[in-house]
C-alpha cells in the first residue's frame, strides 16, 4: 500500500495533469512517469517555445505558479531550474525569471526539440530539420558505405526492411528513424552518434508529418532501399547521391504541404 507521502505526491501529479482548459491547453499533457517538477517544467517550457511567453517576458512569480498549478513552491523552483539549464530562462533576485532570446535556447536538448516540434510554426521546424539533414546525412552515408561493419549493415538493412513491412504510421516512422540513426552510427564519426540521438525526437516528428502527407509510400521506400543498397555495396558516391534524392523528395513534400 502506498504511504501518505506517496499519495500526496501522486495527487499533485494528477492535479497538474488535469488542469482546466483555461489554464492549460489540451496538447500540453503530463509526461508519463515524470515527477511533479518535471511535468511543470514540461508545461512551462511548451508554453515558452510555442510563443505564449515571448523572449523578454517576465514570468509569474513562484507563488503564482504554485497557485495556478496547485503544486508546492519547491516543485516550482525545481521546474525553473530545469528550464534555466536548458537556457530557456534566466533569473535574478528581485526581478524573477524571464524568457531568454531564442538563439540562446538549447535546441539540441531532447525536451526543447520536442516542444519546438509541436509549436504553431511547424514550417520553420520542418525547414530547420531538413537543413540539418542536408548538412549531415549525405556525407554520413558516404562514410558509412566505406566504414560500416557487417553488424551495422545488418541493422541498417533490418530497419529498411521493417519500413517496407510496417502496417501502421507509428511502426513505419520508428523504423525510418532507426534507419537514419543506424547510418549515423555506421559513419564511424564519434561526434555524429550523440548528435543523432539528440535529434531523434525531431526526426520522429518530421517522418510522421512526411508519411502522413505522401500517398506514394512505395516511392519513398525505393529511395530508402537505394541508400541501403549503396551502403551495402560500399559505394560512397552512390550512397551520397541516393540521400540527396531522398532529401529532395522530402523537401518537395514539405513544400506541397504549404499550398
Amino acid at each position: 500500500m502506498p504511504d501518505e507521502k506517496s499519495r500526496k505526491r501522486r495527487a499533485r501529479v494528477d492535479a497538474l495533469a488535469s488542469l482546466p482548459a483555461a489554464v492549460r491547453r489540451a496538447d500540453a499533457t503530463r509526461v508519463p512517469g515524470s515527477s511533479v517538477h518535471a511535468s511543470l517544467a514540461h508545461e512551462i517550457g511548451l508554453r515558452i517555445v510555442r510563443g505564449d511567453y515571448p523572449p523578454g517576458t517576465i514570468l509569474p512569480n513562484e507563488a503564482k505558479w504554485s497557485e495556478t498549478f496547485d503544486v508546492s513552491r519547491s516543485a516550482v523552483r525545481e521546474a525553473i531550474k530545469m528550464l534555466m539549464a536548458k537556457s530557456l530562462l534566466a533569473s535574478r533576485p528581485k526581478i524573477g525569471s524571464w524568457v531568454e532570446p531564442k538563439e540562446r535556447w538549447n535546441l539540441l536538448d531532447r525536451d526543447v526539440l520536442a516542444w519546438y516540434a509541436t509549436a504553431p510554426d511547424r514550417e520553420a521546424f520542418l525547414r530547420t530539420v531538413q537543413e540539418f539533414r542536408h548538412i549531415i546525412e549525405p556525407e554520413a552515408s558516404a562514410f558509412a558505405a566505406v566504414r560500416r561493419s557487417e553488424e551495422q549493415m545488418a541493422e541498417i538493412s533490418q530497419a529498411c526492411r521493417e519500413m517496407g513491412e510496417a502496417t501502421s504510421l507509428q511502426a513505419r516512422t520508428r523504423a525510418d528513424t532507426r534507419f537514419h540513426l543506424a547510418i549515423l552510427r555506421a559513419s564511424g564519426n564519434d561526434l555524429l552518434v550523440p548528435l543523432g540521438v539528440l535529434i531523434e525526437s525531431a526526426l520522429d516528428h518530421l517522418f510522421v508529418f512526411v508519411t502522413r502527407e505522401t500517398s506514394d509510400q512505395r516511392h519513398a521506400q525505393k529511395l530508402h532501399e537505394a541508400i541501403e543498397k549503396a551502403i551495402r555495396l560500399q559505394q560512397p558516391a552512390a550512397a551520397r547521391n541516393a540521400v540527396h534524392r531522398l532529401l529532395a523528395n522530402t523537401d518537395d513534400i514539405v513544400r506541397r504541404s504549404r499550398r
